[in-house]
């Protein structure tokens, strides 16, 4: 069973996917809107990523994996990455600390 992080926890592992950078655009996962969500395995004590990607078949999702194991090295001893589809992924997923990070590497957004 899933279940919602305490709101410490969210926040020190939501700051942690901050070092994971999509190979491709050079921003954070999570101010790209990448994250959709993140709970807890109780059964397998172990963090739930649900995520996705700009596209559905890019094909840099080992490369994402293995940032996120750097990333939550000590942050959490497991997790896992549920990757999603729906809702689709777009360009207002961004955050306004991501529209700022695209304009500075020169993306119009």
């Amino acid at each position: 069973m899933v279940t919602t992080l305490e709101p410490t926890k969210y926040d020190q592992v939501e700051e942690a996917l901050k070092d994971v950078m999509d190979p491709e655009l050079g921003v954070n996962i999570v101010d790209l809107g990448l994250v959709y969500d993140l709970g807890w395995d109780d059964e397998n004590n172990a963090l739930i990523i649900s995520m996705t990607l700009t596209s559905a078949g890019c094909p840099l999702t080992d490369v994402l994996e293995e940032q996120t194991a750097e990333a939550l090295d000590g942050v959490v001893e497991a997790f896992r990455i549920n990757w999603v589809w729906m809702p689709p992924w777009g360009p207002d997923k961004i955050t306004d600390d991501g529209r700022d990070m695209m304009r500075a590497l020169g993306f119009s957004i």
